[in-house]
């Protein structure tokens, strides 16, 4: 434990030793009070007098002990305030140093490589889905042919007694072709076997 960390604690160990003695004084104010108001109903004023001096008393030790302990307690919190800086300050001092090792550590140069690297395997895996996707499509055209399509439609659309023909003459594709020209094909050939090779 440090010095400050030392005097914070005894700082609040104060404050509440203080604020104890403060209750205590104001339940011996409340103790006098009472025995002022016995003494006033019995006809005692020289008593009365002595008591109601002790409960003024009480109350002013009271004050200042809360006046004190205040004071006191401000204080112990600009303490605190110094200590929890000093313990901030050195998590940062590390902080620093763990990044000033990290950046040491770090390559641009290498970084750079395996960026440009990640970035051709990226472009060779595009080329090879977009070939293997081209040959699926393709595939299941030829498997299934329009006219199979077209009968299992109508024959659907007839069982859930729904004309068929007027939605599907409105919704006729355009005419575009689908797959590549022979000259894309071509290079997506040669990349293709570039890759596996």
């Amino acid at each position: 434990m440090s010095g400050l960390e030392k005097a914070l604690f005894n700082l609040k160990f104060t404050a509440k030793q203080l604020n104890r003695q403060a209750v205590k004084a104001g339940k011996d104010e409340t103790a006098e009070k009472n025995k002022l108001k016995k003494a006033i109903q019995q006809n005692h004023s020289d008593i009365a007098k002595i008591y109601a001096q002790n409960a003024i008393r009480k109350q002013n030790e009271r004050l200042n002990l809360l006046r004190l302990a205040s004071r006191i307690d401000a204080v112990s919190s600009r303490v605190q305030t110094a200590v929890t800086m000093r313990q901030v300050t050195g998590s940062m001092a590390n902080v620093v140093r763990g990044m000033d090792q990290a950046m040491k550590a770090m390559d641009l140069e290498k970084i750079s490589a395996v960026m440009d690297r990640f970035e051709t395997q990226f472009e060779d895996l595009d080329v090879a889905t977009g070939y293997y996707e081209n040959a699926t499509s393709q595939a299941t055209a030829v498997g299934t042919p329009q006219e199979d399509v077209d009968r299992l439609m109508n024959q659907v659309a007839d069982e859930a007694g729904v004309e068929l023909h007027q939605e599907m003459e409105a919704a006729t594709p355009a005419k575009t072709k689908i797959g590549p020209t022979e000259v894309e094909e071509d290079g997506l050939g040669d990349r293709l076997r570039a890759l596996r090779s």
